[in-house]
């Protein structure tokens, strides 16, 4: 009942803010969210239709790869109508119950999706430094069956914390946000980690190559091949940082009482969900290839 009381009260605290916004203001952050569900959701059902194609990526990176792509196209198809639905229907003067339970629920998937996207995106970063720590034993280590189990556990364990954020959201919000700061520390050791090595490895060629050249020019395009995969995942993050960080900012300021930051910082937040599919045809190049198949098949139908 507390856990209860607690989300009434923070619905009747938002839904102050938003009487104190202009509807202007509301209709256009409502109107540009509709807009990138759509985008979300178009881009990365393409992208999941070109990942089943690519053969060039591993098949457990590629299963994480489609997690991700699974995460931000339930933002599209799922939290984004949601969040548009409570703004305009609190504009429409809905009554508190009816906004309360759009609010329990939107927050609860918004909570699990989140979480899932940023460990997702963090098993990722791991995944290319064991490739590079671990060389030919990789493969018989990182299995499809074993991530298959990680992304299984990040589902799991994100219902958990959005059914905890539901009953006591003050505890799920700084329970998610401990968990959300660790991942990222995570992903920036584990590119430290990849660029240290990448670095010592770049000098042992440079020592090396008069007595191994046709060995270590295999080895140069090996690591060539390693590096645009990083890269691309590197962008990856940091669109992620750039999406996240402000929500963060907000979140821990006086900001929060305002409505105007909360739909901004989380239209953000949703906006990396559109941002995701547009990164992985920059840098994939056969991930770029095989969508402009689908889309020419699609044209010709």
């Amino acid at each position: 009942m507390a856990g209860s009381s607690g989300n009434i009260d923070q619905v009747v605290k938002l839904s102050q803010a938003i009487s104190n916004t202009p509807t202007g203001v509301v209709e256009f952050f409502s109107g540009l969210n509709i807009f990138l569900a759509f985008t979300a959701f178009l881009g990365n059902v393409l992208i999941l239709f070109a990942l089943r194609r690519v053969t060039s990526i591993h098949p457990p990176t590629k299963l994480l790869f489609q997690c991700l792509a699974v995460t931000d196209l339930c933002v599209g198809f799922i939290v984004q109508p949601l969040f548009c639905a409570y703004f305009m229907l609190h504009v429409r003067e809905m009554n508190t119950n009816s906004l309360y339970y759009i609010f329990k629920v939107g927050g609860g998937l918004t909570c699990i999706i989140c979480l899932v996207s940023v460990w997702t995106s963090t098993a990722i970063n791991v995944d290319r430094l064991l490739a590079l720590m671990l060389g030919m034993r990789y493969k018989h280590v990182v299995t499809f069956s074993r991530i298959r189990y990680v992304v299984i556990s990040f589902w799991f364990t994100g219902t958990l914390f959005a059914a905890l954020w539901v009953w006591r959201r003050d505890v799920g919000q700084k329970l998610s946000a401990t968990f959300i700061v660790l991942s990222l520390i995570t992903s920036i050791s584990s590119f430290v980690k990849i660029y240290l090595k990448l670095r010592q490895h770049q000098t042992q060629i440079q020592n090396n190559f008069p007595q191994g050249f046709l060995s270590e020019l295999g080895n140069q395009l090996n690591i060539a091949r390693y590096k645009k995969t990083v890269s691309s995942i590197l962008w990856v993050q940091f669109a992620l940082l750039v999406c996240y960080v402000p929500y963060g900012v907000s979140a821990g300021t006086k900001m929060r009482d305002s409505a105007v930051p909360k739909l901004a910082t989380e239209t953000l937040i949703f906006m990396n969900s559109s941002l995701n599919p547009v990164l992985y045809c920059w840098k994939i190049g056969e991930v770029r290839k095989k969508v402009k198949g689908i889309i020419r098949q699609l044209w010709c139908c």
